[in-house]
């Protein structure tokens, strides 16, 4: 059922005004350039203005977006109907004991259970998550780490949302939570052999960076905690985990471009951690422990795509490796899993996920095969060495995640567990994939991945929401989605643009979408849209554009540059101040940023950020309907950003269409913590994508 257009209704509400922020003129000055930020109050969470402006965007919202809330409660209802509310995962099996994940009827949260030995076993719960977030807005749990022995485990919580989580210790025998807490870390930690010594990161307290490794003793108060490193460079993090041969305490430190690593014997905690290959800027490295060796995975000699080497555990230092898997200029080599008679490459080719099976004796080298033309496939949990049995996962676009079993041995492989799609109405053979290559204006091929039901006409009345991320070499693979399908049963069409930024065609496609070619991700994005309105998809009365984060910023680089090639722009947690945020290092992950983004002190990344910053680059013109979210406690983007772009739209764009900023008073950067929460947000989204199209059921 339809009713009116979107401009009707909105001229129905033309008596509700939209929120005008206060202008206090400041003048920011870097290389003898002057820039004016008439909404640099807002970087202030305590001031009572702006947590008023906040609200007052809020209440606008709410006013401007009432005639949906019905709409939004029935996607809401719809989307949860189709969540298997009592679901549990697949169990693992780690030193005796059978982990299991599971969520109860009617909960947000899970439940994380163990049984020793044998499934059959009484179920030993170790933390019913249900109970422990009562009375928080928001609640996350996470690195859990069980002592050797099987007693104790470390976990650490985040009632906030910026995610500054405090480690405690539970005993598993008395179910007693010991007394000593850990502040102010990243709520990861690792045990030593001698099932006393804990391992764990704290943060800088503000800019949130990882940059302290302590160790803490059993049963000794927090305050007495030996640091036992300090990453002293602030573009530098660091974090702490065990070999999977559990064999090594591991200290890593990475940058964007650069990594490095110390090494400790598990079994002695007393003694000092001794470096792995001390860091050379540009060279990435990661290392696996098994059977006195080290397995490297390193871009070392120019090795664009990565290859796979090894080095004697005695011997660490670069001099000493040797080739295992070559470099390959087609195949992107991105993770490992060692086995005691299989190597397993995970590698990405023309896009595509493949799963690599070597044995150790060269008696086998193969890839499991997959079908589809466009998928999603990587290797799941696999702690145990001895075994012959891989674990992966596997989905697309039109397919519902399996959990596979595969024998390595026998090549047979076993569903262990295919995600259930509820509400009776899902049926995989109603919808179709494809994967289409689009020209950018520059010649290069960008591939997109579409889904929509089966039985689409290309007459240009489709609407059409196009996502994106296109940064930090993070890939968007064509991934299946329950909530996804109230829009594709609604009409929908649903592309992923796969624009250079990422590395879904290998490194060099991230190389060509960053720094001083960080533009290149923008324009991709647009020749994406225009492909397909030329191929009659969808029209601009019709196309819809969302990205998150620094997805975000690619929404308002995109909005600046053809305002009109959109109906309408979902822009969540967006990253929209670049040189402001990058040029002050207080801000969480400035500085760890700067080869990623550029650093703005030096004048030329200045410049070139100057020209496609969306704060910086709003002007008087009409932009699309669009809809802002942010976290009023983001750690990773601030909530004055998205604040700050909205205001300043709202004082130039010279159009009448709809601008809502909605803040979450509440959280951060990741949006609300229950699994049935995150889903109003979702509806909200949604909500505002129909209404524009004026389907209302």
């Amino acid at each position: 059922m339809t009713f009116g257009t979107a401009k009707n209704k909105f001229n129905l509400k033309k008596d509700i005004k939209a929120p005008i922020a206060k202008k206090k003129s400041q003048k920011l000055v870097k290389h003898g350039d002057e820039r004016i930020d008439n909404y640099f109050w807002m970087n202030d969470r305590e001031n009572e203005d702006v947590i008023a402006y906040l609200e007052s965007e809020n209440e606008y919202n709410a006013q401007m977006t009432a005639h949906t809330k019905p709409l939004q409660e029935k996607l809401f209802e719809e989307m949860k109907s189709r969540i298997k509310e009592d679901d549990e995962s697949v169990p693992y099996k780690l030193n005796g004991y059978w982990y299991i994940t599971r969520f109860e009827k009617g909960y947000d949260y899970p439940v994380y259970s163990r049984k020793k030995e044998s499934l059959e076993a009484e179920e030993e719960v170790l933390f019913n998550v249900n109970e422990m977030a009562q009375g928080y807005d928001y609640y996350s749990l996470g690195g859990l780490n069980v002592t050797p022995d099987n007693k104790l485990v470390a976990f650490g919580t985040d009632t906030v949302s910026r995610r500054k989580y405090t480690i405690r210790i539970k005993n598993l025998e008395t179910g007693e939570i010991l007394k000593e807490e850990i502040k102010n870390t990243t709520g990861g930690s690792t045990w030593a052999n001698d099932n006393k010594t804990l391992y764990y990161t704290k943060k800088d307290p503000q800019t949130l960076r990882s940059y302290r490794i302590f160790k803490h003793i059993l049963g000794t108060d927090p305050k007495d905690d030996q640091l036992v490193y300090e990453e002293e460079d602030e573009t530098f993090n660091t974090y702490v985990y065990k070999s999977k041969s559990r064999q090594y305490i591991i200290i890593g430190s990475h940058s964007t471009l650069t990594t490095e690593y110390r090494i400790l014997d598990a079994d002695t905690p007393e003694k000092e951690f001794r470096i792995f290959q001390p860091r050379e800027r540009g060279m990435e490295y990661s290392i696996s422990h098994y059977n006195g060796y080290f397995f490297i995975l390193t871009n070392k000699d120019d090795a664009t795509n990565f290859k796979l080497m090894r080095t004697p555990v005695d011997q660490t230092g670069m001099d000493n490796w040797t080739d295992v898997i070559p470099h390959r200029k087609d195949y992107l080599l991105e993770d490992i899993d060692i086995f005691k008679d299989y190597l397993v490459v995970s590698e990405r080719n023309n896009g595509l996920n493949k799963i690599r099976i070597i044995r150790w004796d060269e008696q086998a080298d193969f890839y499991i095969p997959f079908d589809n033309e466009t998928y999603t496939a990587f290797t799941g949990i696999n702690p145990d060495f001895e075994t012959d049995m891989l674990r992966y996962t596997y989905n697309s676009m039109t397919t519902p995640t399996s959990v596979i079993e595969f024998n390595m041995r026998t090549r047979e492989k076993k569903v262990l567990k295919e995600q259930e799609v509820l509400g009776g109405k899902f049926d995989k053979e109603n919808y179709t994939s494809e994967r289409l290559w689009a020209t950018a204006k520059d010649g290069t091929l960008i591939p997109v991945s579409l889904v929509y039901r089966k039985g689409l006409k290309k007459d240009r009345n489709n609407p059409l929401l196009q996502y994106a991320y296109g940064s930090y070499g993070s890939t968007i693979d064509p991934y299946f989605s329950t909530v996804r399908l109230s829009l594709l049963d609604r009409g929908f069409i649903y592309a992923i643009a796969h624009i250079r930024g990422g590395e879904y065609l290998g490194r060099e496609w991230y190389e060509n979408g960053k720094l001083f070619t960080k533009k290149n991700t923008f324009t991709d994005f647009i020749d994406v849209s225009e492909f397909l309105i030329q191929q009659n998809y969808t029209s601009s009365e019709h196309l819809y554009a969302m990205g998150g984060s620094a997805g975000g910023l690619l929404m308002g680089a995109v909005v600046n540059i053809t305002p009109k090639l959109y109906k309408g722009v979902i822009a969540a947690v967006p990253f929209v101040d670049v040189i402001t945020t990058m040029l002050d290092d207080s801000i969480p992950l400035t500085t760890g940023e700067y080869d990623e983004w550029g650093n703005p002190n030096e004048k030329a990344y200045y410049d070139y950020m100057k020209s496609y910053s969306p704060y910086d680059n709003v002007k008087a013109q009409e932009y699309p309907n669009m809809l802002v979210t942010t976290g009023l406690h983001d750690s990773q983007v601030q909530y004055w950003e998205p604040a700050k772009w909205v205001a300043k739209l709202r004082e130039l764009k010279t159009d009448n269409n709809l601008l809502l900023l909605h803040t979450n008073m509440d959280t951060g950067h990741g949006g609300a913590s229950g699994r049935f929460e995150a889903l109003k947000e979702v509806a909200e989204e949604y909500a505002f994508l129909l209404d524009l199209e004026g389907i209302t059921e």
